[in-house]
């Protein structure tokens, strides 16, 4: 996971490691629902030391991605190894209504739960999907490899709801950070072996196109695989508060054996003029690579236009670059 100006996004983690090896903000995953509730209420009751909801969450409400809890589902406190270069298991819970821990969740896009992980200044990005175990509790082996502060989103549908809802919480991993910046526009990414590049523009309070076109040794890459259900995923977050962009793969979803490209399509919409961030994933010969980009807009930019038809057309058979993602 690559991109200019050090955008080196593999290596993330998860959660506020303090005090004991798998301690989150003073607590442990809970062996129950309810101490998981009762833990998070502990803490501040959603307004606890590093669980607080990121500045403007009032005037963002609509906007996923900037709160423990919705819809009456919450996410409890998270268990990750306490340092950098540790070996262990990340863990959690999604608690319903109840408290009671959610067991049944409605695949989306190949997975139950989407697990999303950033440093706050957008520098590490992680998309992984754990294991669900039969009391509840997600899992995953996990290392921190730098430290610094990571939002964590939980993004799933409960089976018991027909609408997606993504959670987070805030945590900090101790040790030397090494902040980086980020330039306001990073149009050009290195993945793996592969050039990434962005067109389009975002538009603040409209929706807009992003063209993302994946080439290698200065030719066009048209062997883009499915991965999820889509031949690319976008992850946008809005600086600062890290809130989740509404961003849609165009497109119908392809079929297994069939390949795409150069480019894949998204649907944006920006909800206020400013810096984001941008974290495309795609798959080819198997392996996952991720490129990330940084686009500010004012307001003022025109929608993109739809990348006209380029050669390396999919192979096997036709298909549409991408399908709904709500990621």
């Amino acid at each position: 996971m690559n991109a200019p100006a050090r955008l080196s996004l593999y290596g993330l983690g998860l959660l506020a490691a303090f005090g004991a090896a798998f301690v989150v903000a003073g607590a442990v995953v809970p062996e129950s629902a309810v101490e998981a509730r009762a833990a998070a209420e502990e803490q501040g009751g959603h307004g606890g030391h590093a669980e607080t909801a990121p500045e403007g969450e009032a005037a963002s409400a609509a906007l996923p991605g900037l709160s423990l809890e919705a819809d009456g589902y919450l996410l409890s406190p998270v268990a990750a190894p306490a340092a950098t270069d540790e070996d262990g298991e990340l863990s959690f819970q999604v608690l319903d209504p109840e408290g009671e821990p959610v067991t049944e969740y409605t695949e989306e896009h190949e997975k139950d739960l989407h697990l999303i992980v950033v440093r706050e200044d957008g520098s590490e990005f992680r998309h992984v999907h754990p294991e669900l175990d039969a009391e509840g509790t997600w899992s995953i082996p996990w290392t921190w490899e730098e430290a610094g502060t990571y939002r964590v989103f939980a993004d799933f549908t409960p089976a018991a709801q027909e609408d997606g809802i993504t959670l987070t919480r805030s945590i900090s991993v101790p040790g030397e950070v090494e902040a980086v910046a980020l330039g306001d526009e990073v149009r050009e990414s290195r993945a793996g072996d592969f050039d990434v590049r962005l067109e389009g523009d975002l538009v603040a309070g409209g929706s807009s196109t992003l063209t993302v076109e994946v080439s290698r040794d200065g030719e066009s890459v048209t062997e883009l695989e499915p991965y999820l259900g889509a031949f690319g995923h976008l992850v946008a977050l809005r600086d600062g508060d890290l809130a989740y962009l509404h961003v849609h793969p165009e497109g119908a979803e392809p079929e297994a054996g069939q390949e795409s490209g150069p480019t894949v399509e998204f649907a944006t919409e920006a909800p206020t003029p400013g810096r984001y961030l941008l974290y495309f994933d795609f798959q080819v010969d198997g392996e996952v690579q991720t490129a990330s980009f940084v686009v500010t807009t004012d307001g003022t930019a025109a929608p993109a236009q739809s990348a006209p038809a380029t050669e390396g057309s999919p192979s096997e058979s036709p298909a549409d670059d991408g399908h709904d993602d709500d990621h």
